[in-house]
């Protein structure tokens, strides 16, 4: 079996809905409504699989922001907040190892991704105003 298979073996007994698959390019786009995710970016690179949620846009306060995010990381049980490339999005981002990969492991970087959604939802929508 495939890496890019058994990852979305994994995502479909987690009951997350695959909104779209590109098998070429081994990237899922994955939502769980009911855990808050939506649009979560899955993409498998082997030896890793990279799972990234954009958040909000980084508009102003950058420093401030910024600096309470990197707190806030601290707290995060797997995964962390990231900036793109352009230090213009906030995204969550956790990477995990494809070849020892299993359904647990995904699971719990969901979950963690759901309780910072649930837990900070406050503040992230604050940050999207600023």
């Amino acid at each position: 079996m495939s890496h890019f298979d058994k990852v979305k073996d994994y995502l479909s007994e987690l009951e997350y809905s695959i909104i779209h698959e590109d098998k070429e390019n081994e990237v899922f786009v994955v939502e769980s409504l009911d855990d808050g995710i939506s649009n979560l970016m899955i993409g498998v690179a082997d030896p890793i699989i990279i799972i990234e949620q954009y958040l909000f846009d980084l508009k102003t306060n950058v420093g401030d922001v910024s600096h309470k995010l990197l707190m806030k990381n601290r707290d995060i049980v797997a995964g962390a907040f990231v900036m793109d490339d352009d230090g213009t999005k906030v995204l969550f981002r956790d990477t995990l190892q494809v070849e020892t990969l299993d359904l647990e492991e995904l699971e719990g970087s969901l979950t963690s991704l759901s309780l910072l959604l649930s837990e900070y939802t406050d503040e992230i929508i604050s940050y999207s105003k600023n």
